[in-house]
Order: C-alpha cells, then structure tokens, then sequence
C-alpha cells in the first residue's frame, strides 16, 4: 500500500513537472507495479480490454466520420453569421455546442471550431479571448448530460462493470449534468462575461506589428553566392528566419526550394526573428531594405499560406528547441514566431524549447494544412483567415449524423449497450465507404487510449492493496461526523484537485475505487458516488492543462495561466454544489 501511494505522489510530481508526455508517465508506474508484482499480468492488462476503453475508441471513430463532411461547422457558421451582437451570437453558438458536445467527442468539437470563432471575432474587431475560453467550459459542461458525452463518463461507467456494478444507462448522468449546464452557462454569460480577458488574437498582433516579422535584403554583385543555390549560399537554413520570397524584377519565385539559383539583383523576402538580422547584413554583397512596403498579406499567394498551429499536450516537439526538431524539414513549413502566454518569446526561434499550448506561426503550404489537422503534434492547424467551409459531401454528412442519431436512439430504449451500439456503427460506416481505414487511424486518439487503460490498472492496484479503503476511512473520519452532503463535497473537491492536476481519465480511475468504498461502509448508493466522480473529473476550469479542451484554445485566445484560475475558479464551486444538491436529493 505504501509503494502505490508512493508512486501515485512520484506520478503526479512528474505530470505537474512534465518531465514526460502524461501517457508515457502513466504507462511507466503501470509497468512498476507489475514487476514489482502489486498486480498481476492479468490485472495490469484488465484496463486495455476494458468496455468503456474500447467504447471510447470507437466513439472516436463515429465522431471522426460525422465531421468529416463539415456538415455540422457549416450549419454552425452560417447560424452564427446570423447574430447581431456579442451577447446574440454567445446564445446562438454556446447553447447548440453544448448540445453537440452531449453526444460528440469534445476535443474534436474545439479543435474544429476554434478558428471558425478566431475568424468571425477578427472579422469584426472583437476580441477571440472572449469567446475561446466560453467554448471549452460549454464543451465541459455540455459532455456531462450524457453517457457519451466524455471519455471520462465511459471510463466511470466501464470501471463500474469491472467491480459488478450495473454500469450507467444513456441518461443516468442527465438528471445532474442539466442543472450543471444550465447553472454554468448562467454564470458564463453573466459574471464570467465580464471576467474574461480583452486579448487580440495571435493573426491581429501579428498584422498590428508586421514590421517585427518581415525584412528585406538586395542581392549585390559582390555576393559570393550569385548564379548559385539557396542551398550552397546557407540563405535556406538561418537560425529563426525564413527565405520566403524572391522578387525579381516583375517575377515573384515563391516558394523558395534549396534548388533555386540568386541572381544579382534578387530581392530576398526574409520572415521570422527580424532582430537576427543584423547577422546577414554582415555578408558581403547583401544589403538591408529598410523602407520594405510588404505586408505579411502579400506572402499569401496561392500556395504559401500563414498558418497558426498549437503545440499539442502529446506532442512528439515538446521539451526541443525548433532548430532540434528540423521543424522546417520535418514539416516543410518556417516558423515565424512563437507566442507563449499572450507574450511573443523574445529570443532566437531556433533556440525556443516548445512546451504544450505554444502557438506557432507559421509560413507553410497547402499540404500542411491536409496533413497536420489530425497530427497528434497540433491541436489546432488553421489559416489565419481560413476560406469559406464548404460542405465536402452533404449526402454523407446527412449519413453520418443519421447513424449516430439511430444508435442514440436504440441505446436509450435499451435494445443495444452502448459498446455494441457503437461496433455496429463502425461496421455501418465502414461498409458504406463512408470512412476509410487510414481515416480510422487518424480519427483514433490512442495516447488518450493508453491513458485511460494504464490509469484503470493503477486504480485496481488502489483497491488490492487496500490504499482505497484506507483512503476513504481517512474521508469518513473527517467528514461523516459532518454528515453526508460533507462527505460528497470533500469527495467532490479531492477529484476536482487530481483532475486539474493529472488527466480526467486517470482522476476518475484513482478516485472511483475510494467513491465505492465510502458508499460501502456508509451503505449508500454507489451509483451517487459515481456520478460525482464522472462529474467531478470532468469539470477542469481552472488550469488549462486539466482538460485538453482548455490547452487547445490557451494560444489562440492568448491567454495567460491567471485567466483560466480567475474565470474558472467560480465555475467550479458552482458546477460542484449544483452536483452535491442534485446527487443529494436525487440518490441519498
């Protein structure tokens, strides 16, 4: 018992340190209690083949198809073109999103409609701050109303048919997560309204400064390089700039490749760390432009795009330097600058160490965009004024949301569990072509997989070895005497703590192994128990990595660690006594 509670507390000093991506720290303590043999093979194994491991995995698959169309982002955009004013259009878009997000994934639902808001705010000089923040709490708030609503329900529901218990049906959690909502998109569009930061998005600063990011040089007679390639003149790998452009005479050559031959005369487009600079102009034969009339606008020619990218909680950059990741090989893409806490990092880019939330702008082309969308490096790949979406396949997007809809509806009159439910909606949309197997691979989250399967084997250590009991004895000589709605609320804030501190996943798996155990030795209903733990672990407010949600929109909403504790902090107390009255009267 003592070796668990020990690695517990080592896991989450290395999760709040990030000394490693949160999946392989997990993964880690998972494979040390087994050769330590705390658990067996089997036991450390039971969270991988786990019901609401695998449904989560196939949930990912369903919501993958359902956006693929752009269906749901077109209706959504064209409504919110409707609205009139700031308030209006919080209404219009936040009330439907919360809809969405009861029976879609909702990190997919963020990553996809954080540039469309980015763009309509920049569109009419509001600030993105406003809005992006709204957007991952209602996405929260809104996974809480059902079953499928967020991984962290599933895992619940899963780990409770590991322990014998019967599980939740659809709706079991709509009874608290309504009230929840409702109670939090109250405060949202009150009090949090006017709590909410006035940040210029990344794409205005930039266009505000584009001085800071563009420069000039002329290419004289006496350069050595002239006649020859950017790749022998070491013009194409510079320490944080970017060889975007030459213009020669009335011809633009863009995009520039290692291949392309200086001539003298040639006007060299340098984008990125301008202060670096200086270093160029010491070559003998160039010679700064310092009246450049270019505007970041005209990079955007066709097949050269500014792209706004967010480093991802999992991705494969974090803790390099930009120059250590060969990003501009790795990618085919320059990166511009890197802004952290609504602050551009004042340094070298090359020398930058990315962390998780960084937004990256950058200079790349089209096949960026296509590849990256879905890379488990980004969270958000956008142009900074993206094209009008268009709707790819309306026939199967209409396909797609209708097979969700039919499985929603066999699910709630019980005639398919929810795991079958969903098999048999893969099977479906395989079969029709309407999602392919690389599109199942892209749309699968398996660092959220692995996750939740080590977090489960970690929980089950909890209860063999008695650190669950031991715990909850500790929570009832505290609060019993109190009575019960003291119990939940300590219960409630523990898993809020561990939540915003680990993953939601991994809190729900440590925590519902102690919930059970209080509602054992009080003789409660175990179910109330549950519930809080599903609702507890799912709503982060007040740190941005707690949630993926809150990280994906922490760069393009420019916001600093401060907004998320001063908007969200009040949204937790309400989210939590909302929750303890409701399991209250409701269970107990």
């Amino acid at each position: 018992m003592i070796i668990v509670l020990l690695l517990i507390v080592m896991m989450l000093i290395a999760l709040l340190l990030e000394l490693a991506r949160p999946e392989l720290i997990i993964f880690l303590v998972l494979v040390t209690l087994l050769l330590l043999g705390i658990i067996t093979p089997e036991q450390a194994l039971s969270g991988f083949s786990n019901e609401g491991m695998i449904t989560i995995a196939l949930l990912f698959i369903v919501a993958g198809a359902v956006q693929k169309s752009g269906l749901i982002d077109d209706v959504m955009e064209r409504w919110l073109e409707k609205s009139k004013t700031e308030q209006e259009s919080k209404l219009r878009f936040f009330i439907p999103i919360a809809g969405l997000s009861a029976f879609l994934n909702n990190t997919p639902i963020v990553v996809t409609f954080t540039p469309i808001i980015k763009n309509w705010c920049e569109k009419r000089g509001i600030a993105p701050s406003k809005f992006l923040i709204p957007l991952s709490y209602v996405t929260i708030l809104g996974g809480t109303i059902t079953l499928m609503g967020t991984s962290t329900n599933i895992v619940v529901h899963g780990m409770l048919l590991e322990y014998g218990f019967e599980g939740f049906s659809l709706f079991t959690i709509t009874v608290v997560g309504i009230p929840v909502t409702i109670a939090g998109m109250l405060y949202l569009f009150t009090i949090g309204d006017k709590l909410l930061p006035d940040h210029k998005g990344f794409s205005q600063r930039v266009k505000e400064d584009a001085k800071e990011y563009i420069a000039e040089l002329r290419v004289k007679e006496t350069f050595p390089y002239v006649n020859q390639s950017v790749k022998k003149s070491g013009l194409g790998n510079l320490n944080g700039l970017y060889l975007i452009e030459i213009i020669r005479r009335n011809e633009r050559v863009s995009p520039v490749r290692n291949s392309t031959i200086i001539q003298a005369g040639d006007r060299l487009v340098f984008t990125g760390q301008i202060s670096t600079m200086a270093e160029l102009q010491s070559t003998m034969g160039l010679t700064l432009e310092t009246g450049t009339n270019l505007e970041l606008d005209d990079l955007k020619n066709g097949s050269i795009y500014l792209v706004e990218a967010v480093v991802s909680h999992h991705s494969s950059l974090l803790s390099k330097s930009v120059k250590q990741t060969q990003f501009r090989s790795r990618y085919d893409a320059g990166v511009i600058a890197v802004h952290r806490k609504n602050e551009k990092i004042q340094s070298k880019v090359g020398d930058i160490i990315l962390k998780p939330g960084d937004a990256l702008l950058l200079l790349a082309g089209e096949d960026f965009i296509k590849k990256y969308k879905r890379s488990n490096d980004f969270y958000v790949v956008s142009r900074l004024e993206p094209p009008k979406l268009l709707t790819k396949n309306k026939f199967q997007g209409l396909c797609s949301i209708g097979i969700l809809l039919a499985m929603i509806i066999l699910v709630s009159f019980g005639l398919l569990s929810m795991l079958k439910a969903m098999a048999l909606a893969v099977i479906i949309l395989l079969v029709s072509r309407m999602i392919s197997a690389e599109e199942i691979m892209s749309n699968v989250q398996f660092h959220v997989l692995l996750i939740i399967a080590c977090s489960l084997g970690i929980g089950t250590a909890m209860t063999k070895t008695g650190l669950a009991e031991w715990t909850a004895k500790g929570l009832m000589a505290i609060s019993a005497p109190i009575g019960v709605v003291a119990v939940l609320t300590i219960m409630y804030l523990l898993t809020s703590v561990f939540t915003e501190l680990l993953t939601n996943s991994a809190a729900a798996a440590i925590m519902l192994p102690i919930g059970l155990e209080l509602s054992s030795s009080l003789q409660l209903d175990p179910t109330g128990f549950a519930v809080l733990v599903a609702i507890a672990a799912s709503a982060s407010f007040i740190t941005p990595i707690g949630y993926q949600t809150n990280l994906i929109v922490y760069g393009p909403g420019g916001y600093r660690f401060i907004d998320y504790i001063k908007i969200g902090t009040p949204l937790s107390f309400i989210v939590m006594i909302t929750s303890v009255t409701v399991i209250y009267f409701v269970w107990f």
